[in-house]
């Protein structure tokens, strides 16, 4: 039994007559009518009562009827879910996030993504590099957008840069700092610094390390925070400065200034990350829309 078997059997059914329903159909009478017939012999029984003008259905036919039409419909609404996902119409996609170094980045994309897939579900998850990292190979992430790690992370795992974001410095407006037009890394090196929590973001602390081994002492961490946003309240209430990607002045406006380095360090890189998966689609057109936003230095 094929389903054109049943789409032809339902519209005899429904026309009650096989000649309407062969031109609905855009077949010949003859062909129409052979298929139910061969339908009628593979199941062994009766379908329909024919007269010279019109045909009735038979107590299996009404049955069968309505069997029929529940199977074409659910035949219908899988083709119209699979094409949805091959086309990214609908589903739900997992993105993890570093907050201070996908503020210009994520939003703008995901405006983008949610205009073309209204009915796709984005859910964010703020996490650690590590664990975007571990849930990536657990399949519970589909793209993470951090800062890029070595390639020995990296196994089994697609990554692209997507910008590039100057380091500066961070301080309260009233702070004496404030009044440069820029700083040094030796001027920081007294300063107490507010850094991102050790045990969430252990290769920030190994960046501040690196950075201050030149001056003869690691620097002097005045407080952890597990966020950004509880990092620049720190700063703001005086508590010390921080190192951040210059990106985060859309996040701070007037309650922080941002002075530059000179010399200025390397950038901090960004990328995204996935794993190439059957059904990937939606990871693909995400990433898709990250890709057209500007890239930072």
């Amino acid at each position: 039994m094929e389903l054109r078997h049943l789409r032809y059997f339902v519209a005899v059914a429904e026309a009650e007559n096989v000649s309407r329903a062969a031109l609905k159909l855009h077949i010949s009478q003859p062909g129409i009518s052979r298929q139910i017939r061969d339908l009628e012999a593979e199941i062994g029984f009766q379908l329909l009562e024919r007269s010279a003008k019109s045909v009735r259905l038979t107590a299996a036919g009404k049955v069968f009827l309505a069997e029929a039409r529940e199977v074409l419909l659910r035949v219908e609404a899988a083709v119209n879910k699979a094409r949805e996902v091959v086309q990214g119409g609908s589903g739900e996609i997992h993105i993890g996030y570093a907050p201070s170094l996908t503020v210009q980045l994520l939003p703008a994309a995901l405006r983008k993504f949610q205009a073309q897939f209204p009915r796709v579900r984005v859910a964010l998850h703020d996490l650690s590099t590590e664990e975007m990292l571990a849930q990536l190979g657990e399949k519970k992430l589909h793209v993470a957008i951090t800062v890029r790690p070595p390639a020995s992370q990296l196994r089994g795992l697609h990554c692209e840069e997507l910008a590039r974001y100057a380091m500066c410095v961070a301080v309260a407006p009233r702070h004496p700092l404030a009044e440069l037009k820029s700083i040094s890394l030796k001027q920081v090196a007294d300063e107490p610094l507010v850094a991102y929590s050790r045990k969430d973001y252990p290769e920030y602390h190994e960046l501040l390390g690196q950075l201050f081994r030149p001056f003869g002492h690691q620097p002097h961490i005045a407080g952890e925070h597990d966020s950004v946003t509880s990092l620049i309240a720190a700063v703001e209430s005086g508590q010390g400065v921080a190192l951040v990607p210059d990106c985060v002045a859309c996040m701070v406006g007037p309650r922080l200034k941002l002075l530059p380095l000179r010399p200025a360090l390397a950038p901090i890189p960004v990328a995204a990350i996935w794993r190439r998966a059957p059904g990937g689609e939606l990871a693909d057109k995400f990433i898709a829309c990250l890709r057209s936003e500007p890239a930072g230095v």
